[in-house]
């Protein structure tokens, strides 16, 4: 599945939070709806089936209750959970698909009848009690039903980031995120430093496969000169396609971030992890992953740019962005409203996102309800139309939009301080799905006003308009 991630460590959050986000992207001319749900324990299966590659996996009795983000319609595809966070505040989004390479496949080659992207949040999520076990957990089910492609997984609490990254079809490498910095995730095997000492050893910022080494050296896969190990030279891709679809990502989100930094969106040395100028924002991840390269002469919309270069490289935004969700761990909170989960679908470049509580039982009908019927009574649908009408008027509608964003943005935020306030006064929990329908509420009638305001300007936009009314 094409996606971007972006995780950022807590020492350079805005508020001390973790924050990890990714944009679900379908494939070419796929767009697939999506919703979002709360799994109770009862409802969790025991004995797992995927759809896909039709594996069979018992599941412990113990699961804990946990948020997702799934396919509309799951009788198709399987659950695609997408990202979610369990009653234990630990969070987890499946996947990012990422590259690999000749060497690597065939020593270990992909397993047709294992698990994927498809399965992954499912029967990891609801039995981790830290984000360093997500990384042992999914480590293990890797090592014995094998993976069927090439996934990056990104596993969060309050204090730790890992990001886990699958080699061939049983092996993986996990990293901790370091708290003062952060770390963007194109489609493309990204660590590029690995201590080996350390996850053989401690593992305080390194877990691998527990025969990697040997994998390492009986295959000669490691292609450093000193006496590193650098797992993206060893273990990734260095091609044409990645300098098209990938560097160019990761170029463009360390440009925000890190002006200062000179280096070109066909570099293959940019750094995996990167200390920011300044703090991030929730805002700021939400930018970042709606880019299109605004300011360069790679932006498909720009009047000016070079029309040999507009749309040269695959942007962030793009027009089959399923879902986005960002969640924040806020460690200054009691445990019921310690994670909020932002949350936009659609086209990113068009969409705004919204708050919700995770630590809830119901979530609303506006995205809940989602189907394969195209309609406006519910989250999805209302974006997809209006990024496809936004589209093809981009310059009329821009500020439209950005009207849209910045109050969508702006009343979420002062929902969720309300209810803060309220929850620390009363420690009521049932204020929690009032302050997510009340978000909800907001979003369609902000929605659907910009519906209406974009359906207008299209519509006076049509090739088939003439200026002159009836005589």
């Amino acid at each position: 599945m094409a996606c971007t991630t972006i995780l950022v460590g807590k020492n350079v959050s805005y508020d001390g939070s973790t924050l990890v986000a990714r944009n679900e992207d379908s494939p070419s001319k796929v767009f697939t709806p999506k919703k979002f749900v709360v799994v109770k324990k009862e409802e969790q299966p025991r004995e797992y089936v995927s759809k896909i590659s039709k594996v069979k996996i018992s599941l412990p009795d113990n699961p804990l209750k946990y948020t997702a983000y799934p396919n509309a319609v799951y009788e198709k595809e399987g659950i695609w959970g997408a990202f979610g966070v369990n009653e234990l505040n630990i969070s987890m989004t499946a996947t990012e698909t990422i590259t690999s390479n000749e060497r690597v496949l065939a020593a270990d080659p992909l397993v047709e009848g294992g698990i994927g992207e498809e399965d992954i949040v499912t029967i990891t999520l609801p039995y981790i009690k830290s984000a360093r076990d997500g990384v042992v957990r999914l480590g293990k089910l890797l090592e014995e039903y094998g993976t069927y492609e090439m996934n990056g997984i990104a596993f969060q609490d309050e204090n730790e980031i890992w990001w886990l990254e699958t080699i061939g079809g049983h092996h993986f490498i996990a990293k901790r995120v370091p708290d003062d910095a952060y770390v963007v995730m194109p489609n493309q095997l990204g660590i590029d430093d690995f201590d080996l000492e350390d996850a053989f050893g401690e593992m305080k910022n390194h877990i691998c496969s527990s025969d990697l080494k040997d994998f390492i050296d009986n295959n000669h896969l490691n292609l450093n000169l000193d006496d590193k190990f650098n797992p993206r030279l060893a273990f990734g891709s260095n091609s044409d396609a990645d300098h098209i679809y990938n560097t160019p990502r990761a170029w463009i989100i360390q440009k925000f971030f890190n002006e200062d930094v000179i280096q070109s969106p066909v570099s293959d040395n940019i750094a995996w992890s990167m200390k920011p100028n300044r703090k991030i924002t929730n805002e700021d991840v939400k930018r970042v992953l709606s880019l299109h390269f605004q300011g360069t002469d790679y932006d498909p919309y720009s009047k000016h740019s070079d029309p040999l270069k507009k749309a040269m490289f695959r942007p962030i935004g793009i027009n089959r962005n399923n879902v986005y969700g960002l969640v924040q761990i806020r460690p200054y909170m009691p445990d019921d409203i310690k994670s909020i989960e932002w949350i936009a679908v659609g086209s990113n470049t068009f969409n705004a996102q919204i708050p919700q509580y995770a630590m809830v039982d119901t979530t609303p009908d506006y995205l809940s309800k989602t189907s394969d019927d195209v309609v406006t009574s519910d989250f999805y649908w209302s974006n997809r139309i209006i990024a496809a009408l936004a589209d093809a008027n981009y310059s009329d509608t821009a500020n439209l939009i950005e009207r849209y964003q910045l109050k969508l943005q702006e009343l979420g935020n002062s929902v969720i301080n309300k209810y803060d306030k309220i929850y620390l006064e009363t420690k009521d929990k049932k204020v929690l799905e009032k302050a997510n329908e009340e978000v909800a509420n907001i979003a369609k009638k902000e929605t659907d006003k910009l519906l209406q305001d974009v359906l207008y300007v299209a519509s006076c936009n049509m090739k088939n308009g003439f200026a002159r009314s009836d005589a």
